[in-house]
Formats: structure tokens, sequence, C-alpha cells
């Protein structure tokens, strides 16, 4: 059997042994050291965003945001519905309730219409939103970010799967309040592990901090006042971060290439439709996403799997999820349709357009 193409694979740069080794040398390998300050400093440069904490991971950053804007016990926390639950169990960790709102059809993103309505009828006045930019593409963040602002609601961006992504040539992740990357395995750029706070708040990415590193007070000794938490990322995985931001745009490009490239060969294929990209916005194209108005998904998964390809479906909704069955759901379903029909295609960069041509020839075959 040929050699398992994955959803996405890490792709290395060249030059992360190189900035490990000299991290080895320096033998600082914990949460310190110059490639944490330099794989911060890359985000900004890169985002033109003001601040930025490296953490432990994309969750721990949301996390830290709910933290610092004083989200806790009983308050309410808008988020996207169509999101991986990664998004939102930080909400948990506050003891705050989520509301779930939908997605539109001309987005697949929370629907900035229904976030509008809801804010307008509801009783009670939600503290904050989070907001995923699934898949790699954009939400419309203009017109989110606006309604946030009239109504008085914290905005945390979700850019976990979308770092690259721009709206009106601004990043994600740099519109609201805090703003989060992940740099998780199977991201556009991994660190094996690993997430990103900023935010144009300096105060707030100092508050972040400290708690970051167990709320400890400056003294000689270990003084605490408040509880925190061990969320630092380390100086080994900040130095792989550094070499993979040297290639981001390349990244970039060839996720939006295989994009194409599915576009083309299913283009004839009526049946089938792409996860839509805003107007004035471009995609990273993180994972192709694509729904069948007939076919089931699971039969092109399974043809998929026996050719040693991967595939996955698009995300449950989490108004669906059983820990999730006593949360307030604002919506018309929109995502259920996408979800009992949608799939992820394998989008590797390390792909070729002969490994695309092959796929779509087994998707073709597959068709009800």
């Amino acid at each position: 059997m040929s050699k398992r193409i994955f959803l996405s694979a890490p792709h290395m740069s060249g030059n992360e042994l190189k900035y490990i080794q000299k991290v080895f040398e320096s033998n600082y390998i914990a949460p310190l050291g110059e490639y944490v300050e330099k794989f911060e400093q890359s985000i900004c440069d890169y985002t033109a965003t003001q601040n930025a904490l490296a953490l432990s991971s994309g969750t721990a950053a949301i996390h830290l945001a709910l933290r610092v804007l004083g989200i806790g016990s009983g308050d309410d926390v808008l988020a996207s519905t169509f999101t991986f639950i990664g998004s939102v169990n930080a909400i948990l960790y506050q003891n705050a309730n989520p509301v779930f709102i939908e997605s539109d059809a001309a987005s697949w993103n929370l629907s900035a219409a229904l976030l509008n309505k809801y804010l307008l009828s509801c009783k009670k006045k939600p503290k904050a939103l989070i907001i995923t930019h699934l898949y790699g593409m954009s939400a419309d963040i203009e017109k989110i970010a606006e309604i946030c602002r009239l109504h008085g609601i914290y905005l945390i961006e979700d850019a976990a799967e979308s770092l690259g992504a721009t709206f009106n040539d601004k990043h994600t992740g740099t519109f609201g309040d805090f703003g989060i990357y992940s740099f998780n395995g199977n991201k556009i750029l991994t660190t094996s592990g690993g997430g990103m706070l900023v935010s144009k708040n300096r105060e707030w990415i100092e508050k972040a901090k400290f708690y970051a590193t167990q709320a400890k007070e400056p003294y000689i000794h270990y003084e605490h006042k408040e509880y925190g938490y061990n969320y630092r990322m380390s100086n080994v995985l900040a130095a792989i971060g550094v070499a993979q931001m040297e290639v981001i745009e390349e990244r970039v490009a060839k996720k939006r290439e295989i994009f194409q490239w599915y576009q083309s060969f299913l283009s004839d294929i009526e049946e089938i439709a792409f996860m839509p990209e805003l107007q004035n916005s471009r995609g990273n194209r993180w994972l192709t996403a694509l729904y069948f108005e007939k076919t089931d998904p699971e039969k092109i998964m399974h043809a998929l799997n026996n050719v040693n390809v991967e595939s996955r479906p698009l995300w449950k909704p989490m108004h669906l999820q059983p820990l999730f069955q006593d949360a307030l759901y604002y919506g018309d379903g929109f995502s259920e349709k996408l979800f009992e029909k949608g799939l992820c295609l394998a989008s590797s960069t390390t792909m070729s357009k002969e490994d695309v041509a092959m796929i779509c020839d087994v998707i073709k075959e597959n068709l009800q």
C-alpha cells in the first residue's frame, strides 16, 4: 500500500534542527529564552499586532483571555456552534455559560445577522464572544467586531486554524480584544503543540503572562495572592516556531493551491459545494472542506481510507454535543446539515497535484 496521505501533516522548513541545536547549546530548555521572544516577535511582525504571548496551547490562550477579561461564574459567553471543542472548553473552566450562535451559508462561520438578532432580543447580556475562523477561512469579522462594540461585549478571535488568513488585508486574530493562534501538530504551522495570545492591550498581555507563570508576585521568594497556571511555551518549541514562521506565506500559498486543484477536478460535480470565501478576504485554506447534496460522506471517507488517504467529517456542532445539552443555542440548524453531509479532504502541504487527482478520482467513483 502507498504511503498514507494525512489530513494536514507537519511540514518542516529545514531550519528547525539548527535552531533547536542553538537552544541546547544555550541550555535554556525551560519556558524562557531568546527563541520564545523571537517567536512572539515574529507573530507581531507578521500579523501587525502589538503584543504576543507564547503559550502551551491555543486553548490555554483562550482560557487566559477569559480570565483577564474577568469572565466568571454565571456569565454568558457567546461562541460559534460550528467549531472544535477546544474553542469553548475554556468557558467551562471559568464556570461560565456557553451560548451557541449558528453559522451562515455565506461563510460557514458564525452569522453576524444572527449574532445581532440574539443580542437585541436576549434577556441576559453576554460578557464576551469567542468567534472561530473555521478551517482557516475568515468570518465576516468586521461586521462581527462592530456588533460587539455596539453591544459592549468583549471579542476573542479563535484564529487557531487561520494564521495567514486576512479580511481587507488585516490578519484574523487582530480585530478583537484578544486573538489566539494554535501550533498543534496538524495546523498550517506546528511546534508539535503550542499557542499564542495576541492583543493591542499591553497590560492585558502582561496580566496573562502573570497568570501563565503560576501568578508569582514580584518577590525573591514565591509569593502568591492569586492562582495561576503553568501555560508558557518552552524555548525548544519556540525555536521550531521561529523556523516555521519563515515559511508561513509559502504554506498559505500551497494550501490555497491544493484547494484550487480540488476545485478544478471536482468543478463538474453539481452535488458538491466547497466552503466559500468571503469577498475581500483571503483564507489560508487550512483544510479543503466540502459537502455533498446526495452522497453519504462516510462512504467517501471509507473509500479514501482504503487507498490510505485520511479524511474527516466536518465538526459536529457544539449545540448537538451531549456535554452542552442544556446550553442555549440560537440558529436555524445550518451547521447540522454541514455536519451530516460534509467532509474535510487531505490538505497536507507536501501533497502533489497527482495526489489530489487520485483523491478526486476516488470521490467521483463513489458518488451516489
